[in-house]
């Protein structure tokens, strides 16, 4: 997929130069995947429905009085004049992306089960719905035909997401289109004999609007542009003009623009502003303006129209929501054992299992579990339906989920109370928590400010947020929230840069006081295409500024150095590590599988290069579909009262243990992870602890890589105790880790169970068992083979000295290891 083309598609492009393809076992999808989109983060977050708490999806009705559109996962219909809103569909699906029939007398719109997405039928008159279309596939974006008889729609039924027709009389299906993009929005055009729809590029092609002929398939574009991940557009009613949302050239924010659509290139700014973002514009019937939809700063949605000629975009308010069924108000409070308030996460539903919303606040959807969530600070009130309601709240990954049940009649308020009681306290123990890659702001609906961190933050239990920049292809958006510190009280926040080099992998910086330019280089990009500027450039300059790089989701796969994944490691990622030029890398990572990623770490450091574990979501925080920052995290032990100087001193030390959901309390010898142990042929104690929200099949104790205990983990949460005493090696390392099964309810929402810890050195840091650092050599070698594959394949005839020095130097190191005696 060509919207974050590093690191993943390094793995498949790599695994394909190397003549095989290697299975994927990171979090890929929770909707039926579309053919060649290997990765759904981005097309489930930029082109699925989104569930707000205000008015999205704006369909001005032809009688020019009314106005359909979604909010809070339900179809309703405004009255302009009197400022009623009147809410049409109230099932368990979320409903959005209404569309009229020509006449007025219906609506078609998407249905969202939280695991695919339908085409439903609305008459106004009866309030009776239809299914049109459900493939058991993605169904996006139905249009009626302009004789009303038939209905275009946007489908993956067979495999790519193309745009089809379906007669509404006899039901018969016809496919318009056959490509690798995502082609979304079909809207025909007068006369009945074009459409206009949008592309989403795939593996390097651009997004674009487009005007194709129906009977020969003829092709023109209207627009055109890299990664527009908002880009929706709407036809005037004279099918003269597109309304369309588009990136500043000269802020962060988004633009609402018109172009001729049989005169371009004509185009004219009818909206645009700093950090300004309106979607999914509509012409009104009449053709005089657009209707759009953008969040304030409490990520609540509100309804505009602004007028074709330009000027000020007037709010069209809803005065009243007249709701289906009877409300009634809904006050949760969560609180900490001994009954004080506390953060937490929470899920709301009605009886029918539908998603309940704040009236203020961003909604997002965890894509593992299927459970739309949000953030309270302790206590907050809804207004819900009548009726059942069910609540579930966590706080981070230390607290299983507790739950509430609740019947509300019309008009009452109601009051719940959650006790969050949590299986251990890391932060008490001395532990604090780390998210250290994720992104705020990247091509989602909202435009967040780093104070949004906070709620989050709390309801998660983090202590530090290392936030990224990282670029949308060509724009390099947010650069002002670099400077954003806050290292005067938990949780400290200081920004960081993903560096993403694209064919050599992606580097993460935190603790740096000044970003890396370019951001961006290597075969794929336009202006750097064949720099010969080695990875290796970005670690000098980290530790140059006292910080710290980190591969990030380095690893796919369960079984890297298995020949048909050999390619899917980073091209520079063993030679910088073999140098020692590397800091950490990021073992747990939701995009990336932790037992591959552990699998390269223990080579690593059976080489006696101390590099540490790190962790991160890589989540994009203003997206619906993401999980929460947290769900993979890293907690180092800091002597005394933290500071952030002191928690990243720490980490740098390995004084740390990386997880998904268990938690691990662990000595060998008296010593913690980071720490070095007296090497001795008699037995050493060791003690463990496992704490967990979550079931964990197993826990084990290794050295040098190796299993020498082994034994069952939790089947429900709590703690265990476990202990023994094992032989050491006159060298190498010691660590714990925690493992299995596979991931079905909060707090966690990576896809299966996992912690380790980082090692405690025997004799000396960097000390070595000396066979097991020969097989780790071997194996590294293998994939350095594979790197320099990749590497002439994807800069061919290019000159490149340095990248081949900084490979050739990890050849020389590992092959004089091998040869060792």
């Amino acid at each position: 997929m060509r919207t974050r083309p590093p690191i993943w598609l390094v793995t498949l492009t790599l695994a394909l130069v190397l003549g095989e393809s290697p299975a994927v076992a990171q979090w890929s999808h929770r909707y039926p995947q579309v053919k060649g989109w290997s990765h759904h983060v981005y097309l489930e977050g930029f082109e699925l429905p989104l569930l707000t708490n205000g008015p999205i999806d704006p369909a001005p009705a032809p009688d020019g009085h009314h106005v359909a559109f979604a909010s809070r996962g339900w179809l309703w219909l405004l009255d302009l004049e009197s400022g009623v809103a009147r809410q049409l569909t109230a099932g368990a699906e979320v409903d959005s992306r209404p569309s009229w029939s020509p006449d007025g007398s219906s609506l078609v719109f998407i249905r969202d089960n939280s695991r695919e997405t339908a085409i439903v039928r609305y008459d106004l008159a009866t309030s009776a719905e239809r299914v049109v279309v459900d493939e058991a596939a993605i169904d996006l974006d139905p249009a009626f035909s302009a004789d009303g008889k038939s209905v275009y729609w946007s489908s993956a039924v067979a495999g790519d997401l193309d745009l089809w027709r379906i007669d509404l009389a006899t039901g018969a299906k016809t496919r318009l289109t056959q490509a690798p993009d995502l082609e979304l929005e079909p809207t025909p055009l007068a006369g009945g004999t074009r459409i206009a729809y949008l592309s989403k590029g795939a593996w390097g092609d651009r997004d674009e609007i487009r005007v194709r002929r129906l009977d020969g398939g003829d092709e023109r574009t209207l627009v055109s542009g890299d990664i527009l991940s908002m880009l929706r557009f709407a036809v005037a009613p004279d099918g003269k003009l597109i309304a369309y949302t588009m990136p500043s050239s000269d802020t962060d924010g988004w633009e609402l623009r018109l172009s001729a659509i049989d005169n371009p290139p004509g185009t004219s700014v009818l909206l645009g502003r700093g950090h300004g973002l309106p979607l999914t514009p509509r012409w009104s019937a009449d053709g005089g303006s657009v209707f759009y939809s953008e969040a304030d700063a409490e990520q609540r949605m509100h309804l505009y129209r602004i007028d074709r000629r330009g000027g000020r975009a007037a709010e069209v308010v809803v005065l009243r929501w007249d709701s289906a069924k009877p409300t009634a108000h809904l006050r949760i409070r969560t609180t900490a054992p001994g009954g004080a308030l506390g953060a937490a996460r929470l899920a709301v539903r009605d009886g029918a299992g539908h998603p309940l919303v704040p009236e203020a606040g961003q909604t997002r959807f965890d894509g593992q579990n299927g459970i739309a969530f949000f953030y309270s600070s302790g206590q907050i009130e809804l207004t819900v339906p009548a009726g059942a309601v069910d609540v579930e709240a966590v706080r981070g990954l230390a607290t299983p989920m507790a739950a509430a049940h609740v019947t509300l009649q019309p008009g009452e308020t109601k009051e719940v109370s959650i006790e969050l009681t949590p299986v251990w306290n890391p932060r008490a123990a001395g532990w604090y928590a780390g998210d250290h890659h994720f992104h705020l702001n990247y091509g989602g609906p909202y435009h967040l400010a780093p104070r949004d961190l906070f709620p989050m933050a709390a309801g998660e239990d983090m202590d530090v947020l290392t936030p990224l920049l990282a670029n949308l292809h060509t724009r390099f958006e947010e650069q002002s929230t670099f400077g954003y510190r806050r290292l005067d009280t938990l949780p400290f926040v200081n920004w960081g840069q993903e560096v993403r080099s694209h064919f050599l992998g992606h580097i993460g910086l935190i603790g740096m006081q000044s970003l890396f330019w370019p951001w961006v280089w290597g075969p794929g990009y336009e202006v750097y295409g064949q720099d010969d500027r080695p990875n290796r450039t970005v670690l000098e300059f980290a530790r140059r500024q006292g910080g710290m790089a980190t591969y990030m989701h380095p690893i796919m796969t369960q079984a890297p150095f298995a020949p048909e994944a050999l390619g899917g490691i980073p091209v520079e990622l063993v030679a910088d590590a073999v140098l020692g030029q590397l800091d950490a890398l990021e073992i747990a990572c939701l995009w990336s599988d932790e037992i591959g990623s552990m699998e390269v770490w223990h080579r690593v450091l059976n080489l006696g290069i101390p590099l540490v574990p790190e962790a991160g979501t890589d989540v994009m925080n203003n997206y619906y579909r993401t999980m929460a920052i947290g769900t993979t995290r890293v907690y180092v032990k800091v002597d005394g009262d933290p500071t952030f100087a002191g928690y990243l001193a720490a980490l740098k030390a390995g004084r740390s243990f990386v997880t998904n959901g268990p938690l691990l309390e662990w000595s060998v010898g008296g010593k913690q992870a980071g720490e070095v142990i007296e090497s001795t042929r008699r037995p050493v104690p060791w003690k463990l602890t496992l704490h967990s929200a979550v079931p964990v099949d197993k826990v084990e104790v290794l050295v040098n890589g190796t299993v020498v205990w082994s034994g069952p983990g939790l089947a429900l949460a709590g703690s265990k105790e476990m202990s023994g005493t094992l032989k050491l090696p006159a060298g190498g390392w010691v660590a714990v880790r925690a493992v299995g099964g596979a991931i079905k309810q909060w707090p966690a929402m990576d896809s299966y169970a996992f912690a380790h810890t980082a090692p405690v050195w025997i004799g000396k840091v960097g000390s070595t068992d000396p066979t097991a650092r020969r097989a780790a050599a071997a194996d590294l070698l293998k994939a350095l083979g594979a790197a320099e594959t990749g590497l002439a394949a994807g800069y061919k005839d290019a000159p490149i000295p340095a990248l081949r020095a900084q490979l050739k130097a990890a050849r020389d190191r590992l092959e004089a290891i091998v040869s060792a005696k």
